[in-house]
């Protein structure tokens, strides 16, 4: 008397292949074939009153199986670039996309079994806000529109604003009024000769910010030559400029400032 032996039910000859694949935990990119081809033939051979249709795929699979086991035994094929041919190669691309396919079932089923446990309340969206129109059909105004005619449309707008500039005024700098005074360059040159009685006109513009205070500086201290409050020396041509101060200077300023 037979021991009665309970087989598992699969959807196919691949679901087969990729349990005895798990089952064994072998790599699927590297299948050690006759071993699964035993594996395989075991099963088929337990399979004794099955429909015919399922069992036609099951045996077409098992020739498939088969036909790879004795290619392995063959001499390797190699391609005109001069690689190897892995007989195994075709099937574990179909394995791949039977696994994938399969995975994408089992998402596609969570997310029903999800979606029967998800309620939903009738639309509570006041009458004016429902009647609301909106000014512009956008799916009108973009009929028609494709990316060749929206980059035309932004180069025509960048150059209209390109236009709009001009080549000349464009490249002028900003003018700003600078507030030198030349009372203001007296009383800075009085302050330092308070501490200096002879200093060079370098020194003395030391501490000038500009090309405008240097011009003024200048006017200054020929001002202050013509009334007599120093004295100024130059001993060769393009030579340091000396600055001596004078005993008129309290005098010249009481005058200045009476006048």
């Amino acid at each position: 008397m037979g021991i009665p032996v309970k087989l598992e039910v699969f959807e196919g000859p691949l679901d087969l292949l990729l349990h005895l694949i798990d089952k064994n935990k072998i790599d699927i990119y590297d299948i050690p074939i006759v071993e699964i081809t035993n594996q395989y033939m075991d099963y088929i051979r337990q399979m004794q009153k099955e429909d015919l249709n399922v069992m036609s795929e099951f045996l077409v699979m098992a020739a498939t199986l088969l036909d790879i086991k004795c290619r392995m035994l063959l001499p390797k094929e190699v391609t005109e670039e001069g690689e190897e041919v892995d007989p195994r190669q075709e099937l574990v691309e179909q394995l791949l996309q039977y696994k994938m396919y399969k995975y994408m079932a089992y998402e596609l089923k969570d997310r029903q079994v999800d979606s029967d446990q998800i309620l939903y309340k009738a639309p509570t969206i006041p009458e004016k806000v429902a009647e609301y129109v909106e000014p512009v059909d956008l799916d009108v105004l973009l009929d028609g529109l494709t990316l060749r005619k929206l980059n035309r449309i932004f180069h025509e707008v960048m150059k209209r604003q390109t236009d709009k500039i001009d080549p000349v005024r464009s490249k002028f700098g900003k003018i700003e009024k600078e507030e030198v005074s030349l009372s203001d360059k007296f009383d800075h040159i009085h302050e330092y000769m308070k501490e200096h009685q002879r200093f060079s006109f370098r020194q003395l513009l030391q501490e000038q910010h500009s090309k405008m205070h240097i011009v003024v500086t200048f006017l200054a201290v020929l001002e202050m030559m013509k009334l007599g409050e120093i004295r100024v020396e130059q001993e060769e041509n393009c030579g340091e400029i000396m600055i001596e101060r004078t005993g008129y200077i309290n005098e010249n300023r009481e005058a200045s400032g009476s006048d």
